[in-house]
């Protein structure tokens, strides 16, 4: 819970404050541009919610927040709010919300699909999703980009029975998963779905496209909000930057509109923008390698 005592300087008065125990995983951000902005190494409040509406994502991204560092002071709406998660956000996909630490703060998602429903990374677990992932028809597959987002995956795995799908190079953060995909073991989950091994990020990364329509894509891949165009983490690439960019080219022969990422915004595009983005960011990141 957030404390007001320790709430960081930046913040304007009014009901919504951040404290200093935020991580700065861009969670609040994301969710409501309209009341936080990035103050180098935390978030802060520099506009208060000015009607129902920003008052109402406000609080989602109270609840959504890995280290709970988001406080309000009178008129705490999360009891309705709660309710907004998982959060559709097209067709039969949905952010879960309650971003886990164990992730620094990571998005993950859910997928209703009629034969069997799909976790995209792990939430923190929370007995308010687990009733809603109830309610959907519970879990079948759980897909884990990599070994930085696995959060309570096992929790929700067990659960469920669910079964955990993870590439052999990242296995060491899921010792017991129940399919391990490498080059030599790919895994079909119906024509709906499609594995791609996108090592860059970590050597074990992978991204899931969906329906081709959503691609979540981990750390691999997300929309920067600042520049306004498809872009990668060089700053964050554990493995190899010239790994991540070849298989940045795999992706020129998939189709997609949405760019769902564990970290950074997501972003609706149409097809065709999604692909020159993607070229103009390999462009980009060819040009870095060079360097």
């Amino acid at each position: 819970m957030a404390d007001r005592k320790k709430i960081v300087n930046e913040n304007v008065d009014g009901d919504f404050f951040v404290d200093t125990s935020c991580i700065d995983c861009d969670t609040c951000r994301q969710l409501a541009p309209e009341s936080f902005k990035d103050a180098g190494e935390y978030s802060y409040v520099f506009q208060q919610p000015r009607d129902e509406e920003q008052r109402r994502v406000a609080t989602q991204a109270l609840l959504a927040c890995p280290t709970g560092s988001i406080g309000c002071s009178t008129d705490n709406i999360a009891a309705q709010v709660i309710d907004d998660f998982p959060m559709l956000l097209d067709d039969n996909v949905f952010y879960c919300g309650f971003n886990s630490p164990k992730s620094y703060g990571g998005n993950s998602y859910f997928i209703q699909d009629e034969g069997g429903n799909w976790l995209i990374d792990s939430p923190k677990y929370s007995s308010h999703l687990v009733r809603q992932f109830e309610q959907y028809g519970g879990i079948k597959y759980i897909f884990l980009t990599h070994e930085d987002d696995v959060a309570d995956a096992d929790r929700y795995a067990a659960l469920f029975e669910a079964q955990r799908i993870i590439h052999r190079a990242a296995l060491k953060a899921c010792r017991d998963a129940e399919i391990i995909v490498d080059d030599r073991n790919s895994f079909e989950a119906g024509t709906a779905f499609s594995i791609i091994h996108t090592p860059g990020h970590t050597r074990g990364h992978m991204v899931l496209l969906y329906k081709d329509k959503f691609l979540f894509t981990g750390d691999h891949l997300y929309y920067n909000r600042g520049k306004k165009h498809l872009d990668a983490f060089k700053d964050y690439c554990w493995y190899s930057w010239e790994e991540q960019t070849a298989s940045m080219e795999k992706l020129l022969t998939a189709n997609f509109e949405w760019v769902l990422p564990g970290h950074g915004e997501r972003k609706k595009l149409t097809a065709e923008n999604a692909k020159l983005e993607l070229t103009n960011l390999i462009k980009r990141m060819k040009s870095d390698n060079e360097v």
